[in-house]
């Protein structure tokens, strides 16, 4: 079989990543520990994706996701093996409210992901009523959830709308932007979604949760920041993947994917790259478009994919301004469920939750909200001054604060966040199928596993991994060698 002309024998095979956010990243760091020869295409000026640090009033913070789940180790070990590791920090206090019924009003201590245990641990959150209609729960008949069922409609219909409205929704959106009563319980709360299958009470269902977490004993921080921001991580893997040969190009949009006969073309706005292998780590969009001719399949699947948007207001103020103001305490910030009719859905007290924040400025206090959910994105057309406008109302009702910020900073997240509606995984399983008949050609990303950056690094290390053994694969189905083939260059 004859090489392409304009491919360059270089000893390995030849793997394209295409997107630079932290999947694509992890999945080059990942191929270049076996051997293989990597090329990065990032179509933007920067690398990380939702991954990004700022300056606030000559203060360096994360404009984009803050923190990472340390309960699974991806994103930790990874920060770990790109010379972070000194660096990671815990949050220093994760003493939280919820702003609902005209208070901040602690958050609830003993549920999963909003569904608690016992009905006590939501007082003060739920109304009298709510938490009469919780107590009613073991008495009901068991709720089928067949093969997926939506959060809110499952757990309203066990324990009444009140916990989901007050206290599911803002959790889940939290993570997902999204709305509770379309969202997956698989795919969004798999904990939860095993405990519906067996039937019976919901209640002891998750008091078995919370006593097999505490026979494991885990031990340690749930989250883990980063000293400098979560934003300094994508380039920290990025000089590891230079550090290894790998080339990184940013401002290199990928146009168009074509199979070979011994591999892959990859048309950008300047050249034809030549491969022998393909990570997608790309929007849902963007893989439904590069994937529209090869695998018109997956591509639909793909295109099927919503998305929220959101933007984040960060905000600082002289911390002698706020210091009068004890709603702010020593909290690190506040949800707001979508019920209560606010429009900031969250904020973050930086100084307080994070210690490299409150030395790197000690006469700052630095904060910030976040604005958008699903189907709300009305928000996000407005000017930045608007939107700094309307945190600083939502702030000083629900904390007093009036103090005028020193420095202010928008930062829209526009089709931030892929949403995982009822069937999602079944979506997922489809695409991966229909990825899987192409040679060589893995996507990885939050649109697959979980959008948290551990789950995005865990979904790039599969498709590595899945690309690393096909192109073994084919070495070892061709061990006779002649000049030109392709196992000629050890592929």
């Amino acid at each position: 079989m004859q090489r392409s002309t304009n491919r360059v024998d270089t000893g390995t095979g030849h793997v394209v990543v295409i997107g630079g956010g932290i999947a694509g990243l992890a999945a080059a760091h990942r191929l270049l520990a076996t051997g293989l020869r990597v090329t990065l295409l990032e179509a933007t000026g920067r690398l990380g994706g939702k991954l990004m640090t700022g300056d606030i009033a000559g203060t360096q913070v994360d404009l984009g996701a803050e923190s990472m789940l340390a309960r699974r180790p991806e994103a930790v070990d990874l920060a770990r093996a790109v010379g972070l590791g000194d660096r990671l920090q815990p949050p220093a206090t994760a003493t939280a409210a919820v702003w609902t019924r005209g208070e901040l009003r602690p958050m609830p201590k003993g549920h999963v992901m909003g569904v608690p245990g016992d009905p006590a641990a939501l007082g003060g959150v739920l109304s009298p009523e709510g938490l009469a209609r919780i107590a009613q729960e073991r008495d009901l008949t068991p709720t089928a959830v067949g093969d997926d069922v939506a959060v809110g409609a499952y757990v309203a219909d066990r324990l009444g709308r009140e916990v989901v409205d007050r206290l599911v929704e803002p959790l889940l959106g939290g993570v997902y932007a999204g709305d509770a009563y379309r969202l997956s319980m698989r795919a969004a709360v798999p904990q939860l979604f095993e405990v519906a299958r067996e039937g019976g009470s919901l209640l002891d269902g998750v008091q078995r949760i919370q006593q097999q977490a505490a026979a494991r004993r885990q031990t340690g921080p749930v989250f883990q920041g980063i000293d400098g921001g979560i934003g300094i991580l994508p380039e920290a893997v990025a000089d590891a993947v230079r550090a290894r040969g790998g080339e990184i190009l940013t401002a290199t949009p990928v146009l168009g994917l074509t199979r070979t006969a011994d591999g892959w073309d990859i048309r950008t706005d300047t050249r034809v790259i030549t491969a022998d292998g393909i990570v997608l780590a790309t929007p849902a969009w963007s893989a439904s478009t590069l994937l529209a001719a090869e695998s018109p399949a997956a591509s639909v699947e793909l295109a099927g994919v919503e998305y929220a948007s959101m933007a984040l207001v960060t905000l600082a103020f002289r911390r002698s301004d706020v210091a009068a103001t004890g709603a702010l305490g020593g909290r690190s910030g506040f949800l707001v469920p979508p019920v209560d009719g606010r429009t900031i859905k969250a904020s973050t007290f930086s100084t307080h939750k994070w210690q490299w924040v409150a030395d790197a400025a000690p006469d700052l206090f630095v904060l910030r909200t976040s604005v958008g959910r699903y189907g709300e994105e009305d928000h996000l057309h407005r000017e930045d001054t608007e939107l700094v406008d309307v945190s600083l109302r939502d702030l000083a009702e629900a904390t007093g604060l009036a103090a005028k910020p020193v420095d202010t900073e928008v930062t829209r997240w526009i089709g931030g966040l892929p949403q995982y509606p009822v069937g999602h995984l079944t979506r997922v399983a489809r695409i991966r199928d229909e990825v899987a008949k192409l040679p060589a050609l893995r996507v990885c990303g939050a649109v697959y596993d979980g959008v948290g950056i551990p789950a995005c690094i865990a979904s790039a290390h599969r498709a590595a991994d899945e690309i690393a053994a096909d192109l073994a694969g084919e070495i070892i189905a061709t061990p006779t060698l002649v000049q030109g083939t392709r196992s000629e260059a050890g592929q």
